[in-house]
Protein backbone atom coordinates (compact mmCIF):
# COMPACT_ATOMS: atom_id res chain seq x y z
CA UNK A 1 0.00 0.00 0.00
CA UNK A 2 1.33 3.37 -0.75
CA UNK A 3 2.17 6.13 1.27
CA UNK A 4 -0.42 8.69 -0.26
CA UNK A 5 -4.47 8.46 -1.49
CA UNK A 6 -5.11 10.60 -4.08
CA UNK A 7 -9.10 11.55 -4.78
CA UNK A 8 -10.25 12.58 -8.01
CA UNK A 9 -11.32 15.76 -8.32
CA UNK A 10 -15.31 16.71 -9.40
CA UNK A 11 -14.62 17.81 -12.26
CA UNK A 12 -12.72 14.76 -13.39
CA UNK A 13 -15.29 12.18 -12.19
CA UNK A 14 -17.73 14.05 -14.49
CA UNK A 15 -15.20 14.11 -17.63
CA UNK A 16 -14.98 10.33 -16.95
CA UNK A 17 -18.33 9.76 -16.46
CA UNK A 18 -19.29 12.23 -20.21
CA UNK A 19 -16.68 9.64 -21.76
CA UNK A 20 -18.03 6.48 -20.52
CA UNK A 21 -21.20 7.45 -21.67
CA UNK A 22 -20.06 8.48 -24.83
CA UNK A 23 -17.86 6.34 -25.76
CA UNK A 24 -17.86 3.49 -28.36
CA UNK A 25 -15.40 0.36 -28.94
CA UNK A 26 -13.93 1.64 -32.54
CA UNK A 27 -13.15 5.00 -30.81
CA UNK A 28 -11.19 3.14 -28.14
CA UNK A 29 -10.11 0.45 -30.05
CA UNK A 30 -8.30 3.44 -31.88
CA UNK A 31 -7.06 5.08 -28.94
CA UNK A 32 -5.72 1.82 -27.57
CA UNK A 33 -3.39 2.19 -30.46
CA UNK A 34 -2.62 5.76 -30.44
CA UNK A 35 -1.66 5.41 -27.01
CA UNK A 36 1.42 3.67 -27.73
CA UNK A 37 3.10 6.55 -29.43
CA UNK A 38 3.59 7.87 -25.58
CA UNK A 39 4.34 4.02 -24.09
CA UNK A 40 7.49 4.36 -22.16
CA UNK A 41 8.85 1.42 -24.00
CA UNK A 42 8.62 2.41 -27.38
CA UNK A 43 9.76 6.09 -26.46
CA UNK A 44 13.24 4.25 -25.20
CA UNK A 45 13.82 2.35 -27.81
CA UNK A 46 13.04 5.08 -30.20
CA UNK A 47 15.70 7.58 -28.29
CA UNK A 48 17.95 4.75 -28.07
CA UNK A 49 18.03 4.35 -31.33
CA UNK A 50 18.07 7.98 -32.09
CA UNK A 51 21.23 8.73 -29.40
CA UNK A 52 23.41 5.58 -31.26
CA UNK A 53 22.00 7.34 -34.77
CA UNK A 54 24.12 10.66 -33.73
CA UNK A 55 27.12 9.20 -32.53
CA UNK A 56 28.76 9.79 -36.02
CA UNK A 57 26.86 13.34 -36.12
CA UNK A 58 28.01 16.29 -35.16
CA UNK A 59 29.19 17.38 -31.39
CA UNK A 60 25.59 18.93 -31.43
CA UNK A 61 23.71 16.48 -32.51
CA UNK A 62 25.48 13.79 -30.15
CA UNK A 63 24.80 16.72 -27.06
CA UNK A 64 21.29 16.50 -28.19
CA UNK A 65 20.33 12.90 -28.23
CA UNK A 66 22.28 12.16 -25.20
CA UNK A 67 20.21 14.55 -23.53
CA UNK A 68 17.17 13.51 -25.14
CA UNK A 69 17.99 9.59 -23.73
CA UNK A 70 18.42 10.55 -20.55
CA UNK A 71 15.48 12.59 -20.56
CA UNK A 72 13.76 9.68 -21.69
CA UNK A 73 14.96 7.51 -19.07
CA UNK A 74 14.47 10.23 -16.20
CA UNK A 75 11.01 10.20 -17.34
CA UNK A 76 10.54 6.34 -17.67
CA UNK A 77 11.68 5.68 -14.12
CA UNK A 78 10.25 8.51 -11.99
CA UNK A 79 6.56 7.28 -12.79
CA UNK A 80 6.86 3.83 -11.23
CA UNK A 81 8.55 5.80 -8.24
CA UNK A 82 5.85 8.07 -7.45
CA UNK A 83 3.26 4.87 -8.29
CA UNK A 84 4.46 3.21 -5.49
CA UNK A 85 4.35 6.73 -3.19
CA UNK A 86 0.54 7.32 -4.17
CA UNK A 87 -2.30 5.30 -4.75
CA UNK A 88 -5.38 6.44 -6.96
CA UNK A 89 -7.90 4.21 -8.56
CA UNK A 90 -8.44 4.34 -12.19
CA UNK A 91 -11.53 5.90 -13.87
CA UNK A 92 -11.83 2.40 -15.58
CA UNK A 93 -12.33 0.35 -12.54
CA UNK A 94 -15.03 3.19 -11.28
CA UNK A 95 -17.23 3.79 -14.30
CA UNK A 96 -18.18 0.45 -15.11
CA UNK A 97 -20.69 1.09 -17.62
CA UNK A 98 -17.99 2.81 -19.78
CA UNK A 99 -17.24 -1.33 -20.09
CA UNK A 100 -20.37 -2.11 -22.32
CA UNK A 101 -18.96 0.67 -24.04
CA UNK A 102 -15.61 -0.79 -25.32
CA UNK A 103 -13.29 1.12 -22.51
CA UNK A 104 -10.79 -1.62 -21.54
CA UNK A 105 -9.23 -2.00 -18.08
CA UNK A 106 -5.50 -0.37 -17.82
CA UNK A 107 -3.07 -1.62 -15.80
CA UNK A 108 -2.72 -1.86 -12.34
CA UNK A 109 -6.13 -0.92 -10.66
CA UNK A 110 -4.95 1.61 -8.28
CA UNK A 111 -1.78 3.14 -10.67
CA UNK A 112 -3.56 5.93 -11.74
CA UNK A 113 -1.17 8.60 -10.61
CA UNK A 114 0.40 10.49 -12.14
CA UNK A 115 -0.01 9.20 -15.95
CA UNK A 116 3.19 7.68 -17.26
CA UNK A 117 2.17 8.25 -20.83
CA UNK A 118 1.77 12.41 -19.79
CA UNK A 119 5.49 12.46 -18.23
CA UNK A 120 6.97 10.98 -20.86
CA UNK A 121 4.77 13.68 -23.30
CA UNK A 122 5.64 16.28 -20.88
CA UNK A 123 9.28 15.58 -20.79
CA UNK A 124 9.89 15.20 -24.72
CA UNK A 125 7.29 18.54 -25.15
CA UNK A 126 9.47 20.56 -23.31
CA UNK A 127 13.26 19.43 -24.39
CA UNK A 128 10.89 20.29 -27.96
CA UNK A 129 11.15 24.21 -26.79
CA UNK A 130 14.00 24.61 -28.43
CA UNK A 131 13.27 23.25 -31.66
CA UNK A 132 12.05 26.08 -34.36
CA UNK A 133 8.63 26.82 -34.10
CA UNK A 134 6.98 24.58 -37.20
CA UNK A 135 8.95 21.61 -35.45
CA UNK A 136 8.11 22.39 -31.67
CA UNK A 137 4.65 23.46 -32.88
CA UNK A 138 4.10 19.79 -34.44
CA UNK A 139 5.97 17.75 -31.21
CA UNK A 140 3.23 19.83 -29.17
CA UNK A 141 0.08 18.87 -31.25
CA UNK A 142 1.12 15.07 -30.96
CA UNK A 143 2.25 14.84 -27.63
CA UNK A 144 -1.02 16.59 -26.50
CA UNK A 145 -3.26 13.72 -29.02
CA UNK A 146 -1.04 11.23 -27.15
CA UNK A 147 -2.10 12.36 -23.88
CA UNK A 148 -5.65 13.28 -24.53
CA UNK A 149 -5.51 9.23 -25.36
CA UNK A 150 -5.05 8.47 -21.70
CA UNK A 151 -8.57 10.59 -20.84
CA UNK A 152 -10.74 8.62 -23.45
CA UNK A 153 -9.12 5.18 -22.48
CA UNK A 154 -10.05 5.67 -18.96
CA UNK A 155 -6.40 4.94 -17.95
CA UNK A 156 -6.35 7.94 -15.82
CA UNK A 157 -8.11 11.27 -15.01
CA UNK A 158 -7.62 14.52 -16.22
CA UNK A 159 -5.97 15.50 -13.46
CA UNK A 160 -3.56 12.85 -13.75
CA UNK A 161 -2.37 13.87 -17.38
CA UNK A 162 -1.84 17.38 -16.20
CA UNK A 163 0.24 16.40 -13.12
CA UNK A 164 2.31 14.36 -15.47
CA UNK A 165 2.86 16.73 -18.04
CA UNK A 166 4.25 19.05 -15.16
CA UNK A 167 6.40 16.70 -13.47
CA UNK A 168 7.37 15.37 -17.17
CA UNK A 169 8.40 19.29 -17.87
CA UNK A 170 10.06 19.72 -14.63
CA UNK A 171 12.25 16.48 -15.07
CA UNK A 172 13.83 17.61 -18.87
CA UNK A 173 14.20 21.54 -16.74
CA UNK A 174 16.13 19.63 -13.79
CA UNK A 175 18.12 17.64 -16.43
CA UNK A 176 18.99 20.91 -18.51
CA UNK A 177 21.03 22.35 -15.47
CA UNK A 178 23.46 19.28 -15.22
CA UNK A 179 23.14 18.60 -19.51
CA UNK A 180 23.42 22.32 -20.41
CA UNK A 181 20.76 20.84 -23.39
CA UNK A 182 19.29 24.31 -25.19
CA UNK A 183 21.83 26.91 -23.04
CA UNK A 184 23.53 27.88 -26.47
CA UNK A 185 20.69 28.85 -28.05
CA UNK A 186 19.45 27.12 -31.80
Amino acid sequence: MALFRVQPTQTDVEIADAISRHTNPRLETATQILSWGADEHVLCALAAGWWLYCLGGSARARHDSSHVLLTTLAATILPHVLKSIFDQERPDRRMLRAHLHGVPYSGKPRDAFPSGHAVHVGALASAASVLPTGKRGLVWSIGAGLVVTRIILLAHWTSDVVAGLAIGAAIERLLRRWTGYGASGR
